[in-house]
């Protein structure tokens, strides 16, 4: 595991309740509470029960905890709170918002097991346990002795079952006192206490290094415990249980049977007392229906005394009593009997008063009524009848076939002839009375007294819900006879609380508590059947006195989800899991597989990582002891192979005494009373109670424990399994930092090799690495030791088996192998291939096995090297050989003079970027090829495949498959010029290593490179930017990376270059001409189809992304370059749209140059001295309308020269057409749309423009469809005055006058030439004409009769701001379209606060959608929400995707609509403003979650409705991830 902290996140989701999902940690762990995207914004407390430092842990106390916010408030992604976990045990948390509970979970946190005088730590994985039925273990005396058998078979963990005094039956797990130590135990010389036994227990702890656990039993207690007679309200009975009274009723009756069966009476009836085929099982069933069930009528207890019932209703028609009037949909229904009397039930006379209703008082019509009463309850007595009949069917079938198990079943204990000590079946109750007739006997059942003694026994329920109690009332267990039960004990019942039953809350709880004193840990008994309540109280009380407790259970919930809530409650260690489960060798190999590890060759995973469900921590077991011995099963040859492919599991393993010795039956827990033989090492095989090495297979036990333990210590955590035939299982562990493994090859032996055929024929075996030694041989051989012989008083096994075994020797010393010859894989790995001798049923081999030396080598200078990156390396590093001299250098000192534009190259760069300079993004076969071709394209994918470990991706099969994505990744950076070159040349030399260890680990340490080298990059790419990115949250640093994935500089420079004169211009030599050219930073509009060549700038996209790309980041420089480049194509007054470098330029928008002037703005109020850029020069490519493309230097103006014209001509008014005007520069637009118009009103100061043919503002899609006749019509014209471009004008406007005024900018207004005369219209007049005129046209009143309103019946929503003013079209004016936010964040100062506030609130309801804004409002009857530009069809709305802006979702609005609703909200209140914080901080979460899972890193250009993903969007837009940086910066 890596040094350092290790640190879980679980994320929080709103409604996610994961009481059945397991999340195990160990101590020391941090545990960090993270809020999820459904929670962000929202004010969340969480809550747990995980005590505070110093304070005793109380499971009903929850403490609140505190947040910490390392980032500051702007968004919620870092925000966490946590647990530092120091204590073991299960700790239950939960979260609630608005004081609502709203989901939670349970955390489950491992003990810390230690061992030996010195306390050293027992790491779970190397439990080696073995089960010891107590009572075996005979006089306390001789217990070290039979003990010391599982210390010397290298055991270190012994299981006792319970060591109280047992019940009359001498089942281990029938108590009769839980309190007192077995009698049995004790001497007449010495009493056994339990001082004496903890005594032992802290001996073999501290000299023996061995723990000791033993079992709890909090279910039942024998029948004939002393407490309980004394208690009798702790056990379910007759007082306190009445539902069972029929159940008991039927159990006497059928004991009645038995007695008489017994007795011969029934002989005549066809059935003997010796049960022996399915003819007597059909007389039993004769008896049971024609004379049981008649005599003891059980359908009564469930009816209603139809007379009597008749009377009262009668009585209270005749005296005609008030009625209560009851719910209409009520029927008449039996009111069970609490009591369960005989004809007991009754009805509910108010509902038969309003149902059967006399229509007259006279007497006939009343007797009339009472029939229909009486009619109705014997109807309800015949379903009462019916439905104790269908529990008769069961209980019958359920008897008989509890008979024929126990009687006639081959499997079956063959009890033999009935008597009153076996008989028919168990009995399900107490009854400690003298025998008398039933008739006498039922009459007990109603005298407290004696039916308080008449207890319900224990059992099981063959596929029951575990959750739920078989005993108490609503279910018909017992009745139905549906209990497998043991006669032996008594059934306890808690109630709810202690409160319910004090006396048995309080007695076991000091069970609970000498069993934690004396023992390390404890086995749940019965554990799927105990009340979780009282398991929860009870281990919480044994943690108190010992808090690093061992807890193992055995669950039958038969689902892994109702297991996780066992041990997620009870915080259960290990689940006890059994490899005699297993019906082949095949099964036993994936269980191994199940239960513990890692893949071979798995990733490094961070320190910081999510919480990620496990299943649970498994003691495997070859066999547990009370489950059938397995040589009766298998073979006496399959014990030592199939408890070496269990010890080989990465988890706890276990065993069961006798298991060793080959005791070739089950050591019954009721029946055995022989004892375990001692421990002798100069015993024979035929000595009777003594055992030693050459017992069984106890000698290769010892062996395998050893290993076991050695492998959970020095973290062989990852696992293989090769099923190389039917019977042959090979189990790897692998040591991941010394990358040594042990392989373990075991023949099994399911089948007697004596009786079954096994191929000579082993296949043959290929084992990577080199073999160093073969850790063990052994086989199971036959001996003559003579036969088997029950002994009488030592429990033994068969003598005439044993293990042949070697430990320690060298491949040419082996018995097993015939050869091994090594071939080669590859040029650095090698494989041995090994020829089986004799690999008989029964043997197995265990090799060791290293890299090669060369291969070993290369992994550990691998190692060293990314020490610089995590201290987890340093483990089998190994000091560099100095071939490679670029690594003597760190990686930082390297990468630390890569510029921001450097990264851009390192780090992104789409396909067509790459083809641009001749290469393109690496394709993996069989899959896709990557999202970008620097690192983040590798990084993406591993994000998906580390977590996961998923080794069979297509990506991991290209990294094993040979070298090309290695060397690719090295050599694109190599062939690049400065300082990108020699981090390419760093990881070169890197891979030089890479590619000399076998290539099944190349993937994990590819990734380790590259994670290093990526990490390292980011944090240098940060540290370039501004503060705000710097110290800000995850979710800003992430967002800030599309500035250095949009802003690159291409082969070919895509901004006209900037002027001579002007300062820090980067400069570059261009490859093929060999002379200096401007390499300046350009910014790409999307990725991936707006990223190269003419495509890659564009006007509009460049401006609106600008402010949050690159001033929010601190990139003043290139910002500012790349404002004077576009300046430089200034034309008409306008700036380009698509820029096509200046010579290729398109002056088609109207809205651009007005983008342009936002930024000039911004750009000076960003950065102290910003005005400054005004007096740069800019070089006029085009000084004229018409002049052709000046070379830079030529003709500069200053910057603000250029501003004062674009507004002079706009006043002025521009009207001019395209030059080469036609299909060339676009196939689509029809004549009319080349005429480009621009001007201002005079009268409002309202910019306006554009005709209905062409489309001017950002919504610009032009028809393109001949099928739907929408070609060259453009789908939103937005001619006449746009909110946005009025808004971004008033902006200006106001701007320049503010600077006029301070004398930092030389115009006070514009001249414009009118009528053949200058006029000067002043930045007051125009700021002061936009203010009066614009929430007097633009708002729509909800005053229908404003006179303002020239349309009054094209209106259809009102309280918003209209999207245009003056449209050709005049309806367009009115759609709700997401655009004013835009004009209230630029120049809020034009909207009235209340107005505002409602207009944006209706754009929430109507357009707000998960990711972006709808782009028209649902309620239009264009809209249409799914953008498809391949549809060609005959929909005019649709066809070639001309719905581009009426209904799909695109982002960048949001960030405005987000900054306007967080400026307003501030000016409504506190209230409405913290509200508003939780809206943004919600929307922006789910950003947050696309941006983590999107693998291009970046926000789309728009979705489909309701945020679905749209594939004809670009996966990553600049203005998308702009805007939202700058929501984040407002925040």
């Amino acid at each position: 595991m890596p040094h350092g902290k290790q640190t879980r996140v679980l994320l929080l989701n709103d409604m996610e309740k994961l009481d059945k999902t397991l999340f195990r940690l160990e101590q020391g762990f941090e545990l960090q509470f993270r809020l999820g995207p459904t929670l962000q914004g929202k004010h969340v407390d969480v809550y747990c029960n995980y005590p505070a430092a110093g304070e005793a842990f109380d499971r009903h106390k929850f403490r609140c905890l505190s947040w910490h916010n390392p980032t500051g408030k702007e968004d919620d992604s870092d925000k966490y709170c946590k647990l530092d976990l120091q204590i073991s045990g299960s700790y239950q948390y939960y979260f609630s918002h608005e004081n609502q509970k709203s989901g939670g979970g349970y955390i489950v946190v491992d003990p810390l097991l230690r061992v030996g005088a010195d306390n050293h730590v027992l790491p779970l994985d190397c439990i080696t346990l073995q089960t010891f039925l107590a009572k075996c273990l005979g006089p306390f005396d001789g217990w070290e002795d039979r003990l010391k058998v599982s210390k010397e078979s290298g055991y270190n963990m012994v299981h006792l079952t319970p060591v109280q005094k047992l019940g009359q039956s001498r089942s281990c797990y029938s108590l009769a006192d839980q309190l007192e130590v077995n009698p049995d135990f004790s001497t007449p010389n010495k009493k056994c206490s339990w001082n004496e036994i903890g005594k032992l227990v802290e001996k073999m702890k501290n000299e023996w290094n061995m723990l000791c656990i033993t079992d709890v039993v909090y279910n039942h207690t024998a029948a004939n415990s002393e407490w309980i007679t004394q208690h009798p309200e702790c056990a379910y009975n007759l007082v306190n249980s009445p539902h069972l009274k029929p159940a008991w009723l039927l159990d006497r009756a059928l004991w009645h049977l038995t007695c008489r069966v017994a007795g011969g009476k029934y002989s005549d009836k066809g059935v003997p007392t010796l049960i022996e085929n399915d003819h007597h099982l059909n007389s039993i069933r004769k008896i049971i229906w024609e004379e049981i069930f008649p005599k003891i009528r059980l359908w009564e207890f469930f009816q209603v005394d139809v007379n009597k019932a008749v009377q009262q209703f009668k009585t209270l028609l005749t005296q005609g009593g008030s009625k209560v009037k009851t719910d209409a949909s009520q029927h008449l229904a039996v009111i069970q009997d609490p009591e369960f009397k005989r004809l007991g039930c009754t009805v509910d006379m108010n509902v038969a008063l309003n149902t059967f209703i006399p229509h007259s008082n006279g007497p006939t019509a009343i007797e009339e009524c009472c029939n229909w009463f009486r009619k109705r309850v014997e109807e309800l007595n015949g379903e009462m009848y019916r439905q104790t009949n269908y529990h008769h069917e069961q209980a019958v079938n359920c008897f008989v076939g509890t008979v024929s198990y126990e009687r006639l079943a081959a499997h079956g204990p063959k009890l033999g002839a009935v008597t009153r000590k076996y008989p028919l079946v168990t009995r399900y109750f107490t009854y400690p009375f003298k025998e008398l007739t039933l008739e006498e006997e039922e009459v007990m059942m109603h005298q407290p007294d004696k039916a308080s003694y008449f207890m319900a026994h224990n059992g099981w329920v063959m596929g029951d819900d575990p959750l739920r109690n078989f005993a108490e009332p609503g279910s018909n267990v017992y009745l139905r006879r549906e209990l497998i039960c043991w006669g032996d004990s008594v059934k306890l019942r808690y109630g709810n609380k202690p409160e319910d039953c004090p006396y048995l809350w309080a007695h076991m709880k000091k069970y609970t508590e000498i069993t934690a004193k004396y023992f390390h840990g404890v086995r749940l008994d019965n554990c799927h059947s105990t009340p979780l309540h009282v398991a929860e109280e009870m281990l919480a009380a044994a943690r108190a006195v010992r808090p690093n407790l061992y807890v193992i259970a055995e669950l039958f919930t038969g689902s892994e989800f109702i297991d996780n809530v066992f041990v997620n409650r009870l915080g259960i260690t290990s689940l006890i899991r059994e490899a005699m489960s297993a019906y082949n060798s095949h099964e036993e190999g994936r269980l191994v597989y199940r239960f513990g590890g890692e893949p071979v060759g798995s990733f490094v995973q961070p320190r910081l990582r999510p919480l990620t469900p496990a299943i649970a921590h498994a003691l495997f077991m070859d066999i547990t002891h009370d489950n059938e011995c397995p040589i009766q099963h298998r073979s006496a040859y399959d014990a030592l192979p199939t408890s070496t492919i269990v010890s080989m599991a990465c988890c706890a393993t276990g065993s069961t005494r006798g298991y060793d010795e080959l005791v070739p039956h089950q050591i019954s827990v009721v029946d055995e009373e022989r004892f375990y033989p001692k421990w002798n090492p100069a015993a024979t095989p035929s000595t009777p109670g003594e055992v030693n090495f050459k017992t069984g297979i106890i000698a290769g036990r010892l062996a395998i424990n050893r290993l076991h333990q050695e492998l959970g210590t020095k973290s062989f955590n990852q696992v293989f399994v090769d099923q190389v035939d039917e019977d042959i299982v090979a189990v790897t562990r692998h040591c991941p930092n010394t990358h040594q493994s042990v392989v373990a090859v075991s023949r099994t032996a399911f089948r007697n090799p004596k009786t079954s055929f096994y191929s000579q024929e082993v296949p043959q075996m290929c084992i990577p690495g080199k073999i160093e030694e073969v850790v063990l041989e052994a086989r199971t051989v036959e001996r003559n030791a003579g036969p088997y012989k029950k002994d009488e008083h030592a429990i033994n096994g068969l003598p005439d088996y044993t293990v042949e075994l070697r430990e320690h020797i060298q491949l040419t010393e082996s018995k097993i192998i015939r050869q091994a010859s090594v071939a080669t894989k590859g040029p650095n790995e090698f494989v041995q291939e090994i020829e089986f001798e004799s690999l008989t049923p029964g043997s197995v081999i265990i090799f060791r096995v290293s890299l090669d030396p060369k291969a070993q080598d290369a992994v550990g200078v691998l190692r060293n090297h990314l020490i610089q990156f995590s201290p987890h390396f340093k483990s089998g590093s190994l000091p560099d050989d100095g071939s490679e001299s670029i690594l003597k250098t760190p990686f930082l000192n390297i990468a630390s003079k890569l510029t921001l534009a450097d990264l851009n190259q390192v780090l992104y760069r789409c396909d067509s970027e790459e083809q641009e300079d001749g290469g393109g993004c690496y394709n993996i076969p069989n899959w896709t090829p990557l999202k970008y071709a620097g690192l983040q394209g590798i990084m993406s994918v591993m994000a998906d495949i580390r977590p996961n470990n998923d080794l069979g991706h297509p990506f991991c099969g290209n990294l094993r498959a040979g070298d090309w994505m290695i060397d690719y990744v090295s050599d694109r950076l190599i062939s690049r010029p400065g300082v990108c070159s020699g981090v390419g040349k760093w990881l070169k030399a890197m891979f030089i290593y890479l590619k000399r260890i076998p290539r099944y680990l190349i993937p994990c340490y590819f990734d380790a490179i590259l994670v290093g080298a990526y990490t390292t990059l980011l944090d240098l790419a940060w540290k370039q930017m501004s503060n705000f990115v710097q110290n800000g949250s995850t979710f800003v640093k992430h967002l800030s990376l599309g500035s250095v994935q949009m802003c690159g500089i291409g082969k070919y420079p895509s901004l006209p270059p900037l002027s001579p004169a002007l300062k820090d211009v980067p400069y570059r030599l261009n490859e093929i001409t060999k002379e200096r050219e401007q390499c300046c930073v350009s910014l790409a509009a999307g990725l991936p189809h707006f990223s190269s060549g003419i495509f890659r700038s564009w006007g509009r996209d460049t401006f609106i992304a600008l402010r949050g790309l690159m001033l929010v980041t601190g990139r003043y420089l290139e910002a500012r370059d790349i404002i004077l480049a576009f300046g430089s194509t200034l034309r008409h007054g306008l700036i380009p749209n698509l820029l096509g470098q200046g010579t290729h330029a398109r002056f088609n928008c109207r809205d651009a140059v007005w983008w342009w002037l936002q930024c000039i703005q911004d750009y000076c109020n960003f950065i102290s001295n910003g005005t400054d850029i005004l007096k740069c020069p800019v070089s006029r490519m085009y000084p004229t309308d018409d002049s052709p493309p000046l070379p830079p230097g030529q003709k500069d103006q200053p910057l603000y020269e250029l501003i004062q014209e674009a507004m002079q001509r706009h006043m002025q008014g521009i009207d001019f057409r395209e030059r080469n005007a036609g299909p060339q520069i676009d196939r689509n637009m029809r004549d009319e749309g080349f005429n480009v118009t621009a001007g201002v009103d005079m009268e409002t100061g309202f910019v306006y423009g554009g005709n209905r043919f062409n489309c001017g503002t950002w919504m610009d899609k032009m028809g393109e469809s001949d099928r739907a006749r929408n070609r060259g019509i453009p789908a939103t014209p937005r001619d006449g005055s746009a909110v946005e471009i009025v808004g971004l004008c008033k902006s200006t406007v106001r701007w320049l006058l503010e600077l006029s005024k301070k004398k930092i900018f030389p115009y006070s207004g514009v001249t414009v030439k009118r009528h053949g005369k200058e006029e000067t219209v002043t930045y007051d007049e125009w700021n002061r004409k936009i203010q009066a005129h614009f929430e007097k046209l633009f708002f729509v009143s909800e005053n229908p009769s404003d006179p303002n309103e020239k349309h009054p019946t094209l209106v259809h929503k009102r309280g918003i701001y209209k999207d245009s003013y003056g449209a050709s079209s005049p309806w367009c004016d009115y759609q709700l379209r997401p655009n004013f936010p835009i004009a209230m964040v630029v120049a809020p100062e034009m909207f009235s606060i209340e107005r505002a506030w409602k207009a944006l609130e209706m754009l929430e309801h109507k357009l707000l959608g998960p990711l972006g804004m709808k782009t028209l409002d649902p309620d239009d009857m264009v809209y249409c929400g799914v953008y498809d530009n391949a549809l060609d069809n005959d929909n005019y709305n649709v066809a070639r995707g001309f719905n581009y802006h009426q209904g799909p979702e695109w982002l960048w609005p949001i960030g405005y609509f987000l900054r306007a609703k967080l400026y307003f909200s501030k000016l409504v209140g506190p209230e409405v403003y913290a509200k508003t914080v939780f809206l943004v901080k919600n929307v922006l979460s789910r950003h947050y979650v696309h941006l983590e899972r999107s693998p291009w890193k970046g926000l789309p250009e728009l979705t489909n409705e309701n945020g679905q993903y749209c594939p004809f969007s670009c996966e990553t837009q600049a203005w998308s991830i702009a805007v939202i940086l700058e929501v984040l910066y407002d925040l």
